[in-house]
């Protein structure tokens, strides 16, 4: 991985500002990052500049982009590296291809038995190995509150995984992260969703039941709940939180615990 130059990234600052007023209305839009610090505020909006400089946004017929939905779109992808460093860790794809609503995609799976089914599935998001990340402009729209959702996180979360080859749940861990630790505590969570689907495939299990579909969308799932709805995250896999917390060197918990305790807007989540 690289890192973008300090004279580099000072450049496209300078040539692409945003307006104070601009940024405002992003963060009211984006309540998830509610009681970040004023440092980690000016961090992402940057982050923002240095992103959509590098990343080309392809919108299809039907999706208008100015430059506030550019940065609703950039201040969500750029969240969950808001701590890693500055490593290039999106270094997996170029583009983000926006369609105005979902889209089907060729799907084809083998069964245990040998037997290829192919199907066309309707899909908010995808995101290919090497190739781009596809969103549908609604679910990006609908991303960014405290409400267990968050399709840009979702997707590039999968381009994280990828850093080490196809997407299996395993992105690459920090050095002081243990690759067995990740495993059995993944493993156990994701084993424990499929039993309660097992039993009961209409429960209402407290995390997205397509996170038991396999690992990688477990990861997925799992990463836009540590963002959007810690607590129930928390409550329901704690040791999954904590490997999270660990990857993505952040506690949302932390934040929306402090937002809970001081403002009635916040309320946990099931009350």
């Amino acid at each position: 991985m690289w890192s973008l130059s300090a004279w580099r990234r000072r450049r496209l600052l300078a040539k692409h500002p945003i307006a104070d007023d601009t940024w405002q209305r992003v963060r009211q839009h984006l309540t998830f990052l509610d009681g970040i610090s004023a440092e980690q505020n000016q961090w992402l909006r940057e982050a923002c500049v240095v992103f959509l400089a590098e990343k080309h946004l392809t919108a299809l017929p039907g999706v208008e982009l100015h430059q506030e939905q550019r940065l609703l779109l950039a201040a969500q992808a750029q969240l969950p590296l808001m701590n890693l460093g500055d490593l290039d860790w999106y270094q997996g794809f170029h583009e983000i291809v926006l369609y105005p609503d979902d889209f089907l995609s060729p799907q084809r799976h083998r069964d245990a038995s040998g037997v290829e089914h192919e199907w066309d599935g309707e899909h908010s998001g995808e995101a290919w190995q090497q190739g781009p990340v596809i969103l549908a402009w609604p679910g990006v729209l609908a991303s960014g509150q405290w409400e267990g959702y968050n399709l840009v996180i979702h997707e590039l979360a999968h381009k994280l995984d990828m850093l080490n080859g196809d997407a299996n749940g395993l992105p690459p861990l920090h050095h002081d992260m243990r690759v067995q630790e990740w495993a059995s505590v993944m493993q156990s969570a994701f084993d424990d969703l499929n039993r309660q689907l097992d039993a009961n495939p209409d429960a209402e299990t407290e995390i997205d039941p397509y996170a038991a579909e396999n690992p990688a969308e477990f990861f997925a799932v799992t990463s836009e709940y540590f963002f959007s709805a810690p607590d129930l995250l928390a409550d329901s896999y704690p040791q999954v939180y904590a490997q999270l917390s660990r990857f993505y060197r952040q506690d949302p918990l932390a934040r929306l615990t402090q937002l809970q305790a001081h403002d009635p807007r916040y309320q946990p989540h099931g009350e």
